[in-house]
C-alpha cells in the first residue's frame, strides 16, 4: 500500500491539499482539496473525496454551507484525475465565485 499528500501553494492565499492510497494498483482512498485564506484562516471551497464510499465533489460558500455533487458514477482513479485536472484549470474561477459568496 502507498499513500501520498502534498500541498501545492496557487497563491499566497490559495492552496491545493491532495491526498491518496493505492492498494494493489488500484485507489483505494483519496480526498483533492481547494482551501483559500480569509482573514487568517484557511476555508474548503471545493473538495473531492469518497468519505461516504462513493466519489463525490463538495462545493462550499463562505458561509460553510455545502452542496454536493455525485460522481458515483466514476471509479475512484477517474475522480481523482478529475479533481486534480479541474481544480488544476480553474481554481482561480472559484476562488472569484467563493470570495463574492456563491458557489464553485
Amino acid at each position: 500500500m502507498s499513500e501520498i499528500f502534498y500541498l501545492i501553494d496557487l497563491s499566497d492565499d490559495m492552496r491545493k491539499r491532495h491526498y491518496h492510497k493505492v492498494q494493489r494498483g488500484k485507489v483505494v482512498d483519496f480526498v483533492i482539496q481547494l482551501e483559500v485564506k480569509v482573514e487568517r484562516e484557511w476555508k474548503e471551497v471545493l473538495r473531492y473525496d469518497c468519505s461516504h464510499g462513493y466519489a463525490h465533489r463538495d462545493r462550499y460558500n463562505l458561509k460553510g454551507k455545502k452542496k454536493t455533487d455525485d460522481l458515483s458514477l466514476m471509479d475512484y482513479k477517474e475522480a481523482l484525475s478529475l479533481a486534480d485536472r479541474d481544480i488544476n484549470r480553474n481554481w482561480q474561477t472559484y476562488k472569484e465565485r467563493f470570495l463574492k459568496g456563491g458557489y464553485p
